[in-house]
């Protein structure tokens, strides 16, 4: 067995232990965190294969982005498992049918989808100055063919992105008026006579006169 034999059964295996404890962990933190290794894994396996531009974009969109989304989203939200779980064995019929269907599913396709095909060699496109083929790289091919043919539309999509990203932003800094936010600046330059402010009340009504026995424990204070 060579080392990419090796490497390939070494991320294969925590692959399919990662994504067996997304399902089983109790804590979603975890789940998410077991989710992030399991495309970390697939990524590397997709270099083994040869796919460097779906390994980089698993990386960037999901690893870098949508997985911490969700870490930062169940971190932040009170999830009562307690609750989660009370219609665990109710929906557990639909669920085993629906895991078992896509379970034969995979392996008609592993079984039977991938006898016979050869592993792919490089491709050469041209020749360099020494006459030597210049090797075949998916990623260059697919930037090239991005920025050629399909340039309006990569063009028309990072525009909608763009404007969804300031429409996003645009949306958490508008005032709420249910919002007890604070003005740091106005906070900074608070000043102690600005918070409190002692004002001089006049008498309004004359004090009751003394009678005899308040009198008399005056004097013997006094």
């Amino acid at each position: 067995m060579d080392a990419k034999t090796g490497f390939f059964y070494l991320f294969s295996v925590v692959l399919l232990f990662a994504a067996f404890r997304v399902i089983t962990a109790r804590n979603p933190v975890h789940a998410v965190l077991f989710l992030i290794l399991a495309f970390s894994q697939a990524a590397a396996v997709w270099l083994l294969l040869k796919a460097e531009f779906l390994a980089i974009v698993l990386v960037l969109v999901y690893l870098g982005a949508v997985m911490v989304l969700f870490l930062f989203v169940v971190m932040m939200l009170d999830i009562h498992i307690d609750k989660v779980r009370k219609g665990f064995w109710k929906h557990f019929p639909l669920a085993a049918t629906v895991g078992a269907l896509i379970a034969l599913e995979m392996a008609a396709v592993l079984m039977g989808g991938f006898r016979g095909m050869d592993e792919p060699k490089a491709v050469a496109l041209a020749l360099d100055a020494t006459g030597h083929a210049i090797p075949y790289s998916n990623a260059k091919a697919l930037g090239r063919l991005l920025y050629t043919e399909y340039l309006y539309p990569v063009e028309i999509a990072a525009v909608i992105l763009l404007v969804a990203m300031i429409a996003a932003i645009a949306l958490t800094l508008r005032q709420r008026k249910d919002s007890k936010a604070i003005n740091v600046s106005e906070q900074v330059r608070v000043r102690a006579r600005d918070r409190l402010k002692i004002v001089k009340v006049a008498v309004t009504q004359k004090p009751a006169p003394l009678s005899a026995e308040d009198m008399v424990s005056q004097e013997k204070k006094a």
